[in-house]
């Protein structure tokens, strides 16, 4: 017989439940990574990027996308929570820690490449002066690691059936 708890029990361990503790994890990971960047730009007088609300611009149509601060934050936040869902399905899978995030920071690159250069607003990595990649890399690292460490800590492993 299931009980109301064991109901309880295996619904905290569900797939959906994971990946709504990783959206929660990922918007985590964008406010360490937002505050990352700004002590490095604070430091390096590096100017805002409107590339994230350009991106999302051009998504939603628009021919001529123009530097807007909400929708910065829009893209920006909203990609990382939305990731954020994956890092919780692989925590939920036991695939967990340090060597999971930085797998994961390689699909956070990816899809931000993707939505960037296929929108037009971005260029492809590689054309990038190496002190900007360096910097976008490393920002997205600290994301990945910290969605991780957040998902690692909400997301329970799913119980293995033998």
């Amino acid at each position: 017989m299931t009980t109301a708890s064991s109901r309880t029990a295996a619904s905290d361990r569900s797939p959906g439940r994971a990946a709504l503790l990783g959206v929660l994890a990922g918007a985590a990971g964008v406010a360490v990574m937002t505050a990352g960047e700004q002590l490095e730009q604070a430091v390096t007088k590096r100017p805002d990027s409107y590339v994230p609300a350009r991106t999302l611009q051009r998504l939603l149509g628009r021919k001529d996308p123009r530097d807007d601060l909400v929708l910065n934050h829009v893209m920006h936040y909203g990609q990382g929570a939305v990731l954020g869902a994956v890092r919780g399905l692989m925590a939920h899978a036991g695939w967990r820690g340090p060597s999971a995030s930085l797998a994961y920071a390689g699909l956070r690159l990816t899809v931000d490449q993707t939505l960037e250069n296929a929108t037009g607003v971005g260029a492809p990595p590689w054309t990038w002066p190496r002190s900007e990649l360096v910097v976008d890399v490393a920002h997205k690292l600290v994301y990945a690691l910290a969605t991780g460490a957040v998902a690692d800590r909400l997301v329970p492993p799913a119980a293995h059936r033998a």
